[in-house]
């Protein structure tokens, strides 16, 4: 191309439009007209992606750098603003979520953000998506009680709101603590963040013996609680190390066009967190390609750089990344692929968990893109189904140790879920543990109008059909249960008594996932990768999380009842009251007798009867 000679011989960033001007790739050179020369020279020895894209060029753009590390750094800005077809390049990435604590202010909050600005507050990040930056969130606010509202403190409120009984805050907003005092949990909120969890718990014990020494055994009894909770938290964390590491781990997990990077947040001597990317536009592109991409963009806007980064493969460039990465962390930094030892067993971890990452991805693909014909042919394939299964229904039990049981019904069309039509079932005629006689009962409510449908139909009766379609009128092209051979032995029964024989059902067993069908003595097994195994997963995972949150209501539901309901003079809106004013019945008892009393509707002698109930 004639705009080549043009080019200077100099460092910095080209950018190939093509004819309608949109952005196709972006790169850096550290001789700007020597590496764009390169993609237009003969066509028998350039690589098949080079001449794919060479092909497509209709303009480039460049902007000059002062050297290749200023390179880096801008191509790795612009390929996130542009997301060019031919670059390797972090999906979705608009903004990535931060945790943002505003120190610049008297009273800091933590908050989630999009945007690092230059404001003096400290910004934790980038999360992954939205949902992994509220589950940090949600553990921190649990663990450090720092204020939640948005109002402005003067210490002169008359009261503190719910958050100081249930312990999420310590009422700055009435005075209940002091400057200082906020100031620590804000301190020791950042700490966690860093991932020093282990001199967060050394702060908050020796607080909690100063506090005791002092004789504020309210307080000690708060840090006491609060170090416990840590102390729950950090063992939760994996163990990465013997020897203290600050350090993030990269594994990187491929397939076809897509990868995925889990990160390993390792800081001391364990996991404090961890996080997964997926990037499209892998295909054409080594690992070391690929990781180099990664490295760039993750970093070139993330608040922290370690001491240390370990990664699957070497990646491309190198040098210009340390330059990089250093420049962002203003000090030294060690870009390795380990080959042995703890290191090269915490970057083996992150590559299995890149490669779940990215198996749950591609459930999730089939359902988002509509990639279901194929798994719908498979399953009418491998069940000898007499068409693709276009309804599929898919039941779960849950209870625990044969209390409150339940059993949910999940619908899905077409390979997606119609949750207009699930429905929740209260076990009603089995007394204990017992998933078998569970699952009779509900296949028996769920198909006795079908069925009876059917014998009105045989006795030549004449029967309407319904102005509004229901799901207990629909016959499912697909019944999966959740189990083995057990499970379905006791549909199969319910079936063959109502006359459904012809209604086909299989048994799924989580453990080997293992599909069970009538009168087939093995297993069928779904290749592991195929996209049929992802949606009858999907299917079988959704019913499993529809019928364990039925129960979790009906649980704590029950819980609350059976302990406030058996206190004589307690109906429902005095009831409602104390749970409004204390959060839970735990906060109830640990509140005092004159304090229920000042609860609007009740007595003294009320208040003492709520207590000893308690």
């Amino acid at each position: 191309m004639h705009q080549v000679r043009t080019l200077p011989e100099r460092p910095g960033v080209y950018i190939m439009r093509d004819a309608s001007g949109d952005v196709i790739y972006i790169g850096k050179a550290t001789r700007l007209r020597d590496r764009v020369r390169s993609y237009f020279g003969s066509s028998r020895s350039l690589e098949p992606k080079v001449r794919a894209l060479a092909e497509q060029v209709a303009t480039i753009d460049h902007v000059v750098t002062r050297n290749e590390a200023e390179a880096l750094h801008l191509e790795a800005t612009l390929v996130k603003r542009h997301q060019p077809a031919h670059n390797v390049r972090l999906k979705d990435d608009k903004h990535y979520p931060y945790l943002k604590v505003d120190v610049q202010n008297p009273w800091p909050r933590v908050t989630i953000t999009r945007r690092v600005e230059n404001d003096g507050a400290r910004y934790f990040g980038p999360y992954a998506s939205a949902g992994s930056v509220r589950r940090t969130l949600d553990v921190v606010k649990k663990l450090f009680p720092w204020r939640s509202c948005t109002k402005e403190i003067t210490g002169t409120d008359p009261r503190p709101c719910l958050d100081y009984f249930i312990k999420r805050c310590i009422a700055p907003c009435t005075a209940y603590c002091t400057p200082e005092e906020y100031a620590e949990v804000i301190r020791e909120t950042i700490l966690f963040l860093e991932g020093r969890s282990g001199e967060v718990l050394r702060h908050v014990n020796a607080d909690m013996q100063r506090a005791s020494e002092a004789l504020e055994f309210e307080r000690a009894a708060r840090l006491r609680d609060q170090a416990e909770a840590i102390r729950r938290v950090t063992e939760r964390q994996q163990m990465a190390t013997t020897t203290p590491l600050d350090a993030d781990v990269l594994g990187l997990a491929r397939a076809d066009d897509e990868a995925c990077v889990q990160i390993f947040f390792v800081r001391g001597t364990v996991v404090a967190d961890t996080d997964s990317f997926m990037l499209d536009g892998t295909q054409d592109w080594s690992d070391a390609e690929v990781l180099s991409a990664f490295v760039a963009q993750f970093y070139e806007s993330a608040t922290y750089v370690p001491r240390h980064v370990l990664l699957s493969a070497s990646p491309a460039d190198s040098e210009q990344l340390l330059d990089l990465l250093r420049e962002r962390r203003g000090g030294a930094v060690e870009l390795t692929a380990p080959v042995r030892g703890d290191r090269r067993a915490l970057v083996t971890s992150a590559e299995d968990n890149a490669r779940q990452a990215l198996v749950m991805h591609h459930a999730r693909w089939v359902a988002d893109r509509g990639k279901t014909e194929t798994a719908l042919a498979m399953l009418q394939d491998e069940l000898d189904l007499p068409h693709p299964p276009q309804r599929i229904e898919c039941y779960d039990i849950s209870t625990i140790q044969g209390t409150n049981t339940v059993a949910s019904m999940v619908v899905f069309e077409g390979g997606q879920p119609r949750t207009d039509q699930y429905r929740r079932f209260r076990v009603k005629t089995v007394d204990g543990q017992d998933d078998f006689a569970s699952m009779r009962e509900v296949l028996g409510r769920r198909f006795k109008q079908v069925a009876e449908r059917r014998r009105r139909e045989l006795a030549g009766e004449q029967v309407e059909a319904p102005e509004e379609p229901s799901p207990w009128d629909a016959v499912p092209d697909l019944v999966i249960i959740d189990g083995g051979k057990g499970q379905l032995g006791a549909v199969l029964d319910v079936m063959r008594d109502l006359g459904l024989r012809d209604v086909p059902v299989c048994g799924l067993a989580k453990r080997e996932e293992e599909i069970f069908v009538a009168d087939v003595s093995e297993s069928i097994r779904l290749p592991r990768d195929s996209e049929a195994l992802y949606l009858v997963q999907r299917i079988r995972d959704e019913a499993h999380r529809f019928a364990v949150t039925y129960h979790r209501k009906l649980r704590g539901k029950s819980a609350t009842q059976s302990v406030l309901d058996s206190v004589p003079g307690i109906g429902p809106k005095r009831k409602r009251a104390l749970l409004r004013k204390y959060g839970s019945v735990k906060g109830i008892r640990e509140a005092s007798v004159d304090d229920v009393a000042a609860t609007v509707g009740f007595t003294r002698a009320l208040a003492e009867s709520v207590k000893r109930s308690l």
